[in-house]
């Protein structure tokens, strides 16, 4: 039972630390500095992002908060303008009432027409990133699947058969 993998000699024993050592040096050196380097740039850009979801988050209560004040300033026009018109004679209360409920729902058209605004830009806005991150995992699956060589070519040739059969 002499085996000098599992007894190594002093030698032995000393070139493989001085191996460990350089090995160990050059890692220190050069690569710990870059791993570091590309983890801080991942965190601040993943800080970044959170960053604009929250002041995207904040301006989303604010456009609601300032919706539902329009909708407030909007009943409370109409319902002064329905006031001032059971106040004049019935002829006139009945044109009032006409124009103010025109009026009303004109405003009322007007907010939700910008309600309607904002929530399809926000949506617009998700939209795109969403598919920007779609695009961005399709480009690493596809660079995943490609770096095999055998799955590459593979995939060429399944590719070039549907273009042959349409």
């Amino acid at each position: 039972m002499n085996n000098p993998l599992i007894n190594p000699g002093i030698g032995t024993f000393f070139w493989m630390l001085v191996s460990f050592g350089i090995l160990a040096f050059i890692l220190i050196k050069w690569g710990w500095p870059a791993i570091l380097k590309s983890l801080h740039s991942r965190e601040e850009a993943i800080a970044a992002s959170l960053g604009e979801a929250a002041k995207a988050r904040e301006e989303m209560k604010h456009l609601v908060a300032h919706n539902e004040e329009l909708l407030r300033q909007a009943k409370i026009e109409r319902d002064e303008i329905l006031r001032t018109a059971r106040l004049t004679s019935e002829q006139i209360v009945e044109d009032a009432r006409a124009a103010a409920t025109l009026e009303a729902n004109r405003i009322v058209d007007n907010a939700r027409e910008s309600i309607n605004y904002e929530k399809l830009k926000a949506m617009h806005d998700l939209k795109n990133q969403v598919a920007n991150l779609s695009i961005e995992i399709a480009e690493k699956l596809i660079r995943a699947e490609l770096s095999d060589k055998p799955k590459a070519d593979l995939l060429i040739q399944k590719e070039l058969e549907m273009m042959e059969l349409k």
